[in-house]
């Protein structure tokens, strides 16, 4: 079946659009200071705290890349076990979120810093920053595409119209009026897409038509991908969640540990339906439009549902996106101005200045973020070089803080740098060798070497203390 565009869509991203930007106003009313610009003042209740840890995890990587490319490129089976990373990971940061509230930190960065040292903190901006930045990007472009395939507007325009917004949304109200806009953004996830599965099921013949539809190889368990290609997918997002900035700045900003229990509760349910959603929703697509480039499969059923239901699908696929840029952005800015501004060019700087360096940091972020996107070819790529280089490179590190009394500093820093050098030298020097994602190698280096490290510079006191 060809594509055809539908201009009547822009009616449902417009509404939208006006009403994040009023909710986003609106909330900036009330924000106070930059503690509470970045940490909404430790007011999230477990009703936006979940809509908020939602709608910043699942975003283009899951629409554009993710479940959407895995089910179209190797089947429903793969893409179902994309959602796998996530709920261990959401098990594990459960258990952790208390001692995340008790650190009391506006960075990961300044987590690490308090058992690793300055050097750690340092080496953790500049690693999240650059992973940030680079997720955002696809962010952006993500939106672009959307826009292009449903309405015909072109790729460009789309790409500025979502880094506007991105960036105004985490600009005028940080994480006060994000929270907000995420938890009505998740909501609407949730709703077009379990509209949108039964429907496009109906549109695409049944399930048996389906499977007819589609390569013999897209109905078993790898997909025609080796387990090691299979890990190399499934790795990436578990270390980036496990270590994701943005989700412990939203679990230090609940109201206390049974808000933060039970948003995240609702968070794992939620996700029990999003990603299986979405597997079937681009699996479908599969069979309707064999042609397509797979990042597109999601939204190109928008094409052939009622104008209603592709109209919910569309909203929520761009909230999908604009929730999650403004998140890493708004974070990623707080590493420049608490890890970076604070401790080294402004020390007694004023609760004034640093909100209003927050403000700029989100402004030069998103713009570098907007002209990066230019030299991936395509959304899972940078997803997987983002995910990679901070999973590898803070996620350790940071885990070992939580759960290994004697790691130490050495071990803990050479780990980071283990971890990024081996992903650049994976990914950028070698070009991906076998096709295999560098979190194959990255992550298992990262953590051997933190290990080894740690034993290796120990000192005999320490060993006795730790063994009695």
């Amino acid at each position: 079946m060809e594509l055809q565009h539908d201009p009547t869509l822009l009616w449902f991203i417009g509404t939208y659009a006006i009403v994040m930007i009023g909710i986003g106003i609106f909330m900036s009313k009330k924000v106070s200071g930059s503690e509470d610009f970045v940490l909404a003042g430790k007011s999230l209740g477990p009703f936006v705290l979940m809509g908020t840890l939602l709608a910043t995890w699942t975003g283009s990587g899951s629409i554009s890349g993710g479940e959407t490319s895995m089910a179209f490129s190797y089947g429903i089976y793969p893409a179902l076990l994309l959602m796998l990373p996530t709920l261990i990971g959401i098990i594990v940061l459960f258990v952790i979120a208390p001692k995340i509230r008790e650190y009391g930190k506006f960075t990961v960065a300044g987590i690490l810093e308090s058992k690793y040292g300055t050097t750690s903190r340092n080496l953790a901006s500049v690693i999240i920053i650059l992973a940030y930045v680079g997720i955002v990007s696809y962010q952006m472009q993500g939106l672009g595409f959307i826009l292009n395939l449903t309405t015909g507007m072109a790729v460009e325009t789309g790409t500025i119209i979502g880094a506007v917004m991105i960036i105004f949304l985490a600009m005028i109200g940080g994480l006060r009026s994000v929270s907000q806009t995420d938890a009505i953004s998740g909501f609407i996830m949730v709703g077009g897409l379990v509209i949108a599965v039964p429907t496009i099921l109906v549109v695409a013949g049944g399930w048996d038509q389906i499977v007819a539809n589609v390569p013999e190889s897209h109905m078993t368990a790898t997909g025609g991908l080796t387990m090691v290609h299979l890990i190399g997918y499934l790795l990436p997002s578990l270390f980036l969640l496990l270590g994701d900035q943005n989700m412990y700045q939203r679990l230090a900003s609940s109201k206390g540990d049974l808000s933060a229990k039970r948003g995240q509760i609702g968070w794992f349910v939620a996700m029990l339906v999003i990603s299986p959603s979405i597997a079937f929703i681009a699996f479908a697509s599969r069979s309707i439009f064999p042609d397509i480039d797979p990042g597109m499969a999601l939204m190109a059923t928008t094409l052939v549902m009622p104008i209603a239901v592709s109209g919910l699908l569309l909203a929520a696929a761009a909230s999908f996106i604009i929730t999650t840029g403004n998140s890493f952005l708004l974070s990623a800015a707080t590493n420049l101005t608490y890890d970076i501004y604070r401790n080294y060019i402004n020390k007694d700087a004023s609760d004034k200045k640093q909100l209003w360096v927050t403000r700029i940091s989100i402004v030069v972020l998103g713009a570098l973020s907007f002209v990066i996107i230019n030299y991936f070819p395509t959304v899972l790529s940078v997803q997987m070089y983002a995910y990679t280089v901070y999973g590898a490179g803070v996620t350790p590190a940071v885990l070992a803080v939580f759960f290994w009394k004697k790691v130490n500093a050495a071990g803990g820093i050479s780990s980071m740098i283990a971890g990024v050098s081996t992903t650049l030298v994976w990914e950028i020097v070698l070009s991906q060798p076998f096709e295999l994602n560098a979190a194959v190698i990255a992550v298992p280096v990262a953590i051997i070497v933190l290990i080894v490290v740690t034993l290796m510079t120990q000192k005999p006191n320490q060993n006795h203390v730790a063994t009695a």
